[in-house]
């Protein structure tokens, strides 16, 4: 992210987005986006905990309303982003904000978002570091550090034995390396979620093998 190597004609121009500024849109869109994909559903409740800048223009920058269509896994460039929060009013979800104007989170545009769904729950901490680029410093109270400009495959799967190896062995029949690797689970024997960075943008056929693996619940994959 601080590199000055390009990795997309998205670090020169930016994303297209809704909104007055990519931090506290487009980033804030994406951050949401993640929570979309890994909890694999709607949820019935979001508690967003906004951190110092986030927290102080939330309202003002549409921060509030891209992080809600995230949430409904809108895209950037949805032009329903300005009507989110109406959308997940109809769809009856609950949401609440906790406001932390004074906190020492460590970057300015930070915030950590819970998500339920009868028992199931996760949560996740985003910062959004400009351009409309993201980190994901926090997965389930585990610290992660995963810079989502790079290829991302984002796996929710059943925590049984030989997952794992399944899904390295269709990369390495598609020879896509694997830059950085972070597994987490719920407990032993239930959900586990394996966020995989590539050096390949051409996946897609890896992914819809890896689609086949049973007791995969998700993938995505954010190029």
């Amino acid at each position: 992210m601080n590199h000055l190597k390009f990795q997309s004609v998205f670090d020169i121009i930016g994303p297209v987005m809704i909104g007055p500024s990519s931090s506290h849109t487009a980033g804030a869109v994406r951050i949401g986006k993640i929570v979309n994909s890994i909890f694999g559903d709607i949820p019935e409740e979001v508690t967003f905990h906004l951190f110092n800048s986030f927290a102080k223009t939330y309202q003002g920058h549409g921060t509030d309303k891209a992080l809600v269509a995230g949430i409904l896994g809108m895209d950037t460039d949805n032009p329903d982003i300005k009507d989110s929060l109406e959308i997940a009013h109809q769809k009856g979800i609950r949401i609440y904000w906790d406001i932390l104007k004074d906190s020492n989170a460590p970057h300015p545009n930070t915030a950590k978002i819970t998500v339920k769904k009868g028992q199931k729950s996760m949560s996740i901490t985003g910062v959004s570091i400009g351009g409309g680029n993201i980190e994901v410093t926090e997965l389930n109270g585990f610290s992660v550090s995963l810079k989502m400009n790079t290829p991302t495959l984002i796996i929710v799967h059943q925590d049984i034995p030989g997952m794992i190896a399944k899904v390295t062995d269709i990369l390495s029949d598609y020879h896509i390396n694997i830059a950085q690797m972070n597994v987490t689970r719920e407990r032993a024997g239930e959900k586990a979620i394996m966020i995989i960075e590539v050096d390949s943008r051409d996946c897609q056929d890896a992914v819809n093998r890896i689609k086949e693996i049973p007791h995969l619940h998700n993938v995505n994959f954010f190029d």
